[in-house]
């Protein structure tokens, strides 16, 4: 199999560096990874972890997925523009209730999240098409089968994400081009930690004080708990990554936490919608003991999962 050109984005740290150093580092070297970023001096840590890998089977480049200029100046300069794989995982991440949420951040959100997605699909893909073949990825989350309270507009760029790739899928097939949905669950990375640190500091004053006690009283209060009982790591998202790059016939959808399955498989089960909000409604609301029974139960499983994995890797 000859070596294939992947285009990567946001590769500065998290989901994005760990798939960089997976790619670069394969054992058969099927692949010459160009991890891009927005700021150069942040590149570091990808040096790092790239090790002997860099400028052999990884280079770096600058690339800001909010201008167009800047994604189709690091393209030419690939040779023949040949980008086999795309994988499209810069985002912005924001949370809280949405009258704390001025317009001007939500658009800047839509205009890395969807726009950014947008933006390098019309520059890469005539190429793919025109060659016949081709392989995009697209970084999405759960967040975007399935709503989560003070995750409105985040969740909203990833339904969006969502619906521009299930559309254009059916175009991209007849070409010989594929299309994969990744789509984790909560991922610990330095990203999440910021997000939640800056939440904690975010101006609440138009918000009404019922709304602020449940933002603050059990949202805030749960999900580091649901981080620690659920989040995966970024290698672990870049390892299942990996695996659906490499696929001779790669999925649409790829959900990387089995434990979100049932959550996004109770949407489908009721067409009305009902099913799921009073679920949610009644876990979150009214049966606090149940929410908290739900996470230990998880936990366990979690861990039970980590351990087989662990156990099946042991020589």
């Amino acid at each position: 199999m000859s070596c294939r050109n992947v285009l990567l984005t946001g590769c500065s740290s998290g989901i994005g560096l760990a798939l960089a150093v997976r790619l670069a580092k394969d054992e058969l070297k099927r692949f010459r990874v160009i991890a891009t970023m927005r700021n150069l001096d942040k590149r570091e840590a990808l040096e790092k972890q790239a090790g002997p890998a860099l400028d052999k089977t990884l280079e770096i480049r600058q690339m800001d997925v909010t201008s167009e200029e800047s994604i189709r100046c690091c393209v030419e300069g690939i040779p023949q523009r040949r980008v086999d794989v795309l994988v499209n995982n810069a985002g912005l991440g924001m949370i809280g209730p949405v009258e704390s949420q001025s317009v001007a951040a939500m658009k800047g959100l839509f205009d890395t999240n969807f726009f950014g997605l947008v933006r390098l699909v019309r520059e890469i893909f005539p190429d793919m098409k025109r060659q016949r073949q081709g392989h995009i990825v697209v970084m999405s989350s759960v967040l975007g089968l399935q709503g989560l309270i003070f995750n409105d507009i985040y969740s909203a760029s990833k339904f969006a994400v969502e619906g521009f790739c299930e559309s254009l899928a059916l175009q991209a097939l007849k070409f010989g081009v594929n299309i994969s949905l990744i789509e984790p669950g909560p991922v610990v990375t330095e990203f999440e930690r910021k997000l939640y640190e800056e939440a904690a500091c975010m101006d609440l004053s138009a918000v009404d004080q019922e709304t602020l006690d449940i933002f603050q009283g059990f949202y805030m209060a749960y999900s580091k708990e649901v981080f620690t009982v659920l989040g995966q790591s970024p290698d672990e998202v870049a390892e299942h990554t990996a695996k659906v790059i490499m696929a001779e016939k790669p999925p649409f959808r790829y959900q990387t936490n089995s434990l979100y399955t049932p959550m996004t498989t109770l949407k489908h089960a009721d067409p009305t919608g009902n099913l799921p909000l009073n679920a949610f409604h009644q876990m979150i609301f009214q049966h606090d003991r149940l929410f908290k029974a739900s996470l230990s139960l998880l936990k366990m499983l979690q861990w039970r999962k980590r351990r087989d994995v662990s156990y099946n890797k042991s020589p």
